[in-house]
């Protein structure tokens, strides 16, 4: 098993309680892992860290070239970017977001990857773009299930039941949001909506609404 360090530096959405991956961490670890929402600028203030099998460090919404940098396109080292896939306010899901760099040592992604997997998760390896993988993909889905809500195409009951029943999804996208937060919806989807620019990642109306009665503690 590829051994690593862990720096812990304010809070984890990856790690907020006990864990195997955060116990199995040694002192001498052949690895170093930066976690919580702190977890760039402890990389940045921890030097040279060339000679580790490889870096990780936690991300929020931004890219992993905010703490490496970037360059022409071939930027890349021993450094890689992971979070641990959560919705709202649900538990950390078992997957882990594996960011690489055009030019990221592909041994560093396998010593990252046996990491993760030697404590129970699971890996999935993407390029380095805001939202990632699954952000990318269901904050479009989410914000037109709430627009069409709002268009009055049917009602919330119906458009769930449509989506379970019809495609066999677990659940359906509005029961989805009102379990997990309609206001941390919003937050991740306005951040994505700020990079990218497309309006499929604006909020819809009800996050905004959601984030506004959030804001008055209501």
């Amino acid at each position: 098993m590829t051994t690593y360090r862990i720096t812990a530096s304010g809070d984890s959405r990856s790690f907020p309680a006990a864990h195997p991956f955060v116990e199995q961490a040694t002192t001498d670890g052949v690895g170093h892992v930066f976690t919580g929402d702190g977890a760039g600028a402890a990389f940045t203030a921890a030097g040279d860290l060339a000679s580790s099998a490889f870096v990780a460090i936690e991300l929020g919404q931004e890219c992993l070239g905010v703490h490496t940098g970037e360059s022409r396109g071939e930027e890349g080292s021993n450094v890689v970017g992971f979070a641990r896939f959560r919705l709202g306010r649900a538990d950390p899901s078992l997957l882990v977001e594996l960011v690489r760099q055009p030019a990221t040592s592909e041994a560093a992604i396998a010593a990252a990857r046996a990491a993760f997997e030697a404590a129970g998760l699971k890996v999935a390896v993407c390029g380095d773009f805001p939202g990632r993988i699954i952000d990318r993909l269901i904050r479009p889905y989410l914000n037109a299930a709430l627009r069409r809500l709002d268009e009055k195409l049917a009602s919330a009951e119906d458009l769930d039941k449509t989506l379970c029943l019809g495609l066999g999804y677990p659940e359906g996208p509005i029961s989805l949001l009102e379990r997990t937060g309609l206001a941390e919806h919003h937050d991740v989807t306005l951040a994505l909506y700020g990079a990218l620019g497309q309006e499929p990642y604006a909020p819809a109306r009800r996050a905004q609404v959601a984030k506004a009665r959030q804001a008055k503690g209501i």
